[in-house]
């Protein structure tokens, strides 16, 4: 078996003509003709590191710890294809794999490329960049923050993009397509093909920005910061849509590529293909830009999968409404080589619905992020579940690898940690219990802490948009319980339960 696993990061849903979406992808809908479309999957933890530890090991980890690395005692469903023979490699622009929170991810292939350049990654180097240049190029929004100096560097990289090929989205794809012309003949192995785009900042060739023009006259603005969108203009916000659109497209014409090698080197027949995301983003939609600090409206948790199994040509062309989401993906590619799940996963293999469109694998998908509130989906319903206090400071960071997104944990952080003796899924490993501190450099970090933190329960069947809250304590109740269940099965730590007064 040959597995291919397409991995973009922050494409909504919302975007792809297959979904019904305002931007046309037309190599994404003649990839949607041969797989099956999941039309209720949702996200995990939260954001992109902690939504690929989902990924690896089959497991919620946003109710432990915030985003960070790969643990010694997580099972990581790449270490397991390998220990069972099947070669795996990865092709990436991703450069959070290359911080301090991400290291351990990209050392568990057999091999790996990266291609550099993508967002604030450290590429260009440059002493005294030229400030009062950019601040004639971008728009002032671009600039402050705490993340000032990582923008910049974001500058710097883009002046290296001319042509279409040295864009890093474009030379991933050429990374992907050299693995396979060297082992498409072979058998037992594993690609996963990971683009950045369509994430911010939303630069994109030329070609592509003329094709989204709008009535915006000002300088460049293709990296909103995470914020309310309230004091951008009509004009603004229209721009900013614009530069996603432009990604969006640049993303279906290199898909495009891929599929065309998969036709002239008819692969279809045995190989599987996944497409899908780690999250959304909002576009100024419930007035916020970004996917961290506002509720994780489905703009950001609602997201596209397809999966194309070689072995079920029946289920081609076919749409699954059930419910899954990205902790499901690690036992389906273990199934798909004919492995059982990792040992400690909660996901399971949505294999089954590919046979029946009607079967179900799970009643409810909980999401998150550290810190921050309950969310949860039957399908039919949301239901964003808020603490009190959401700076309660009875919480704590669970992990043996104390690492943010792009330092480590502060000396202040750990003067009052303290040996826990563990969970089911550290294997009798002790871990560090370390109290979260409420200005530690984890994420919601871009405009400060959590915002319009009110608890809400939503009908998605009469209220799509997610627009005006809905009220029905029998809802609610079920709901609840069911989310006791999940944080239960995910051995919750107990102060979560008291956090949100749940009963465990």
């Amino acid at each position: 078996m040959r597995t291919i696993f397409v991995l973009f990061d922050s494409l909504n849903r919302s975007a792809l003509s297959c979904y019904g979406g305002s931007i046309s992808t037309p190599n994404f809908d003649r990839f949607a003709a041969r797989c099956t479309v999941f039309e209720n999957h949702f996200v995990g933890s939260m954001p992109c590191m902690p939504a690929r530890r989902d990924m690896h090991t089959g497991r919620l980890n946003f109710l432990h710890r915030s985003w960070g690395p790969l643990e010694p005692f997580d099972d990581s469903f790449v270490v397991n294809l390998r220990e069972k023979g099947i070669y795996t490699h990865l092709s990436s622009d991703h450069n959070h794999y290359f911080e301090d929170g991400g290291a351990t991810y990209h050392n568990r292939y057999n091999s790996y490329d990266f291609i550099r350049g993508q967002e604030s990654d450290p590429w260009v180097a440059m002493v005294k960049p030229p400030l009062e240049k950019f601040k004639m190029l971008y728009h002032e929004r671009q600039f402050g923050g705490n993340r000032a100096q990582q923008r910049i560097q974001g500058m710097l990289n883009e002046r290296k993009f001319k042509a279409d090929a040295d864009f890093p989205l474009h030379k991933c794809f050429d990374a992907a397509l050299d693995f396979l012309e060297v082992n498409a003949k072979e058998d037992n192995w594993f690609l996963q093909l990971e683009c950045f785009d369509p994430h911010e900042p939303f630069c994109v060739p030329e070609s592509f920005r003329e094709q989204f023009q709008t009535n915006y006259k000002g300088p460049i603005y293709t990296w909103p910061q995470y914020r309310s969108s309230s004091d951008d203009s009509p004009d603004e916000i229209a721009e900013i849509k614009s530069n996603y659109g432009a990604l969006v497209a640049f993303c279906d014409q290199q898909l495009g590529r891929l599929i065309d090698y998969l036709d002239g080197n008819r692969m279809w027949d045995d190989t599987a293909i996944i497409i899908t995301t780690d999250h959304g983003f909002m576009l100024g939609e419930h007035d916020w830009w970004g996917k961290l600090r506002m509720p994780f409206f489905n703009e950001i948790a609602h997201i596209p999968l397809m999966i194309h199994d070689p072995s079920r040509p029946n289920s081609w062309g076919t749409r699954v409404k059930s419910l899954t989401q990205v902790i499901d993906l690690s036992p389906t590619i273990l199934d798909i080589f004919g492995y059982r799940p990792c040992e400690y996963s909660t996901g399971k293999s949505m294999l089954r619905l590919l046979d029946d469109s009607n079967a179900s694998i799970r009643d409810i998908a909980l999401y998150g992020v550290f810190g921050g509130a309950l969310n949860a989906t039957d399908g039919r319903y949301t239901y964003f579940i808020y603490p009190e206090n959401i700076e309660d400071p009875s919480l704590f960071e669970y992990t043996l690898m104390p690492m943010h997104s792009t330092s480590m944990f502060e000396v202040r952080e750990l003067k009052n940690a303290e040996l826990f003796r563990g969970f089911n899924f550290t294997k009798g490993a002790p871990v560090l219990k370390i109290p979260a501190l409420v200005d530690a450099k984890r994420p919601p970090m871009q405009g400060g802490g959590f915002a319009d933190t009110l608890t809400c329960l939503y009908d998605l069947r009469n209220d799509p948009q997610q627009n005006e809250p809905y009220r029905s304590q029998t809802v609610e109740k079920s709901l609840i319980g069911k989310i006791i269940k999940e944080m239960t099965l995910n051995n919750s730590p107990d102060e979560l339960f008291h956090r949100f007064e749940l009963q465990k």
